[in-house]
């Protein structure tokens, strides 16, 4: 006759066979549901194991633990995200610019902060309910205080994560919105041509003038862009074809020295905004007319960057930091408004300088000693030293300052739907070196802007879109904070096109003085 306790189970982790009347009661020796029962370094294995799994495959824990319809939720929730960021992925490799689409449109983006902020409650609800899992009063001492403050940790970085990424992706929809137009994106024989606009409207000058005009062309295929900057004193100014400004300058903006090129932005602003009644901004669809007469290329698009902003942007940004190559006044010049010159209030010493946006802002817009040669460099300086402030973590912390002042500082007329667009061909262009070109000097003599010839920059900017395409540049180069002596004297006239005209000797003799200490700075 056998012993009745060979017929009773064997648990497989204790051992310890179950009696007859247990057969039916739960396993309180199941480490799983019952950490009670186990050894305290099973315990702990335990515990980093759940923290584990939630970190990695939210629900989970839940799936296996005593919350089995909460679990099968959320791990239906997290594979549905991870479909979701497998797709963004192959399409971003296939079809770029619908991704791009998507991430530029409002309402998704909408959309997809709400999600990010419900992922971000459900997953801090999923860490919680897998502490109560842990139960960290079974654990040492040293185990709970690890395992706690770890699990806490966890929940910073993804709920807190993703709750910051919801308020990012809210602050830039709001951005986008009110940056951006309505409309459709043109392409012009292939290509957009966008003009970017530096503005000044300082209170020492009559109404808003952009200082600098420079356009970006790009082809739409394959992203290849193009520079070409436009002297704000080119002088007796054309306009383009079809133009209402023909019935106000039937012989273009030619009324005399006053007439540069940027004055016409103040100028139709003020007496003619009934010229482009549809137009939000008439002083900047006037410019654009006359840079494409100009140039002989249409340009419907425009990005203005108005200084009256800039400061705010440069504080948010935390301020820049410039070497500066000599004394630049703060103040000086002539009032525009009075006739009577600016007082000096000061000076932005040389040296490495930290300068908040005050300083900044007078640093790129002082014109008191220096030439337009010199303003321009320090300009370059501004930009760079932004640019090199704008690194990802500036930007994460900064974001909601740096989008505020962004809406202050940039007026567009790009649509928003063709910001895809524009992304798309923005990656592309990384393939290509950048090719400038100038309608002035060193790419013309350096009475170009005042006595243009307007036939002859026109088969330049054809010859030069033309070669672009083979990567071909034109001759003669500036290099970063200046023009290049060396690069000038050494250019072969030869090669360059018929259309372009450089005089070397001439130039290279105003070169060697273009740029003062007070233009000379560089970014550390």
């Amino acid at each position: 006759m056998s012993d009745q306790r060979d017929s009773q189970p064997v648990h497989p982790i204790s051992g310890m066979r179950s009696r007859g009347q247990n057969l039916g009661k739960p396993n309180l020796t199941d480490p799983l549901h019952h950490p009670e029962a186990a050894s305290p370094a099973l315990r702990s294995k335990r515990a980093w194991l759940f923290l584990l799994l939630t970190l990695v495959l939210p629900g989970s824990v839940q799936l296996m633990t005593d919350h089995k319809v909460v679990g099968k939720r959320a791990l239906a929730v997290t594979l549905t995200v991870w479909a979701f960021i497998i797709l963004m992925l192959g399409l971003w490799l296939m079809r770029r610019t619908m991704v791009l689409s998507l991430f530029t449109n409002t309402w998704f983006l909408s959309a997809f902060a709400l999600l990010l902020l419900a992922l971000a409650a459900g997953w801090v609800f999923l860490f919680l309910d897998t502490l109560r899992a842990i139960r960290p009063g079974l654990l040492a001492g040293k185990h709970r205080t690890l395992v706690t403050l770890c699990l806490i940790a966890a929940i910073f970085v993804t709920g807190g994560g993703l709750g910051y990424g919801a308020y990012i992706t809210w602050v830039g929809r709001g951005a986008l919105g009110s940056i951006f137009a309505d409309g459709a994106l043109n392409e012009n024989e292939g290509r957009y041509n966008i003009l970017l606009m530096g503005g000044d409207a300082g209170e020492d000058r009559v109404g808003r003038r952009p200082d600098s005009m420079t356009v970006v062309s790009i082809d739409a295929s394959t992203g290849q862009a193009i520079t070409i900057s436009v002297p704000r004193n080119l002088q007796n100014a054309i306009f383009e074809q079809g133009s209402p400004l023909w019935s106000v300058y039937p012989e273009g903006f030619n009324c005399g020295d006053e007439c540069i090129l940027n004055a016409l932005y103040p100028d139709v602003t003020a007496n003619y905004p009934d010229l482009y009644p549809e137009a939000e901004d008439p002083g900047a669809e006037a410019t654009m007319d006359a840079v494409s007469g100009v140039l002989g290329i249409t340009v419907e698009n425009y990005l203005l960057i108005d200084m009256s902003g800039f400061e705010q942007l440069v504080d948010a940004l935390g301020g820049i930091t410039i070497d500066v190559g000599g004394y630049v006044p703060i103040g000086g010049g002539t009032n525009e408004l009075t006739g009577e010159p600016n007082p000096i209030d000061g000076y932005i010493e040389p040296g490495v300088q930290k300068l908040d946006g005050f300083h900044a802002l007078w640093y790129a817009r002082s014109r008191e000693g220096a030439s337009d040669y010199d303003r321009q460099a320090r300009q370059r300086c501004v930009q760079a030293a932004m640019l090199k402030q704008l690194d990802p973590a500036n930007v994460l912390t900064k974001f909601a300052d740096i989008t505020a002042a962004g809406e202050q500082v940039v007026e567009t007329n790009i649509p928003q739907s063709g910001l895809s667009q524009l992304g798309d061909v923005a990656l592309k262009s990384k393939d290509y070196d950048l090719i400038q070109f100038a309608a002035g000097p060193p790419y013309f003599s350096e009475d170009f802007p005042t006595y243009p010839d307007f036939d002859q920059l026109h088969a330049a900017v054809e010859k030069m879109i033309s070669e672009s395409a083979q990567g071909i540049a034109p001759t003669a180069t500036t290099a970063q904070g200046g023009y290049s002596t060396s690069e000038i004297a050494d250019t072969d006239t030869s090669t360059i096109s018929d259309a372009v005209t450089v005089e070397p000797v001439s130039f290279r003799a105003q070169l060697a003085s273009e740029l003062s200490p007070n233009g000379t700075c560089s970014v550390p």
